[in-house]
């Protein structure tokens, strides 16, 4: 069996796995319990802060065929379709690779066209490194956005994007964790893993993360290998 990275074993599938980002997920499934969640979001914030996992749970939850109380069931055909990448509503772009207007209008036409669920999920990575054509192509699809469709923005820099794109946005920050959330994290990973850990080596792997989760649980995984 081929080795699974931490981070990807303890990728959170509910907002509140979500490690250091209340004030996030609490909005976030409030708006989806309450089914105000809005077309388009920026999600702004260091690198393995959890963007695009918060992302894939929010396309999860707009879909979910039994709903929690905000939460995804991670149960039903729509949320494990999504957690196998395998979705017709679920769509990821890594803008620093695919950023020329091409590939904007591409998705544009992709977003036209309805889907099998209630809503289809665009979500763009590094969306601040878009060539000026595509962000206005972008532009356009937000500002007359199609009902079935939400967009989420991730970005670690935020002022390289658009004025105009943040300004038809919600804004999310998402923060660095602190050393005693992280330190409560490991600990929590080494006894579900279970690891052979010890106090000076979760202490290192701590400062080596920097504040980020998934730096972090890289740091774990060396020390454990």
């Amino acid at each position: 069996m081929a080795h699974q990275s931490l981070y990807r074993r303890y990728r959170p599938r509910r907002f509140v796995e979500v490690r250091g980002q209340e004030h996030v997920v609490r909005a976030l499934r409030n708006s989806v319990r309450t089914g105000t969640e809005g077309h388009a979001y920026l999600f702004s914030g260091p690198r393995g802060t959890g963007k695009t996992s918060t992302a894939r749970i929010l396309a999860k939850a707009l879909n979910c065929e039994d709903l929690r109380d905000g939460e995804p069931c991670c149960e039903c055909s729509s949320c494990v379709e999504m957690e196998a990448g395998r979705s017709f509503d679920l769509f990821e772009l890594d803008a620093a690779s695919n950023n020329g207007v091409d590939s904007i209008r591409d998705l544009v036409e992709r977003a036209a066209v309805a889907s099998p669920g209630r809503t289809k999920m665009y979500i763009l990575d590094e969306v601040h490194m878009l060539t000026a054509g595509a962000s206005n192509a972008l532009l356009k699809t937000l500002e007359e956005p199609p009902e079935h469709v939400c967009f989420v923005l991730a970005t670690t820099d935020p002022q390289k994007v658009l004025p105009t794109i943040r300004s038809r946005t919600q804004h999310y920050d998402f923060q660095l964790l602190s050393a005693a959330e992280l330190t409560d994290y490991v600990r929590w990973i080494a006894q579900d893993a279970p690891l052979d850990v010890d106090e000076d080596s979760i202490a290192y792997v701590v400062r080596e993360g920097h504040g980020s989760a998934r730096d972090t649980l890289s740091a774990l995984d060396q020390v454990v290998a």
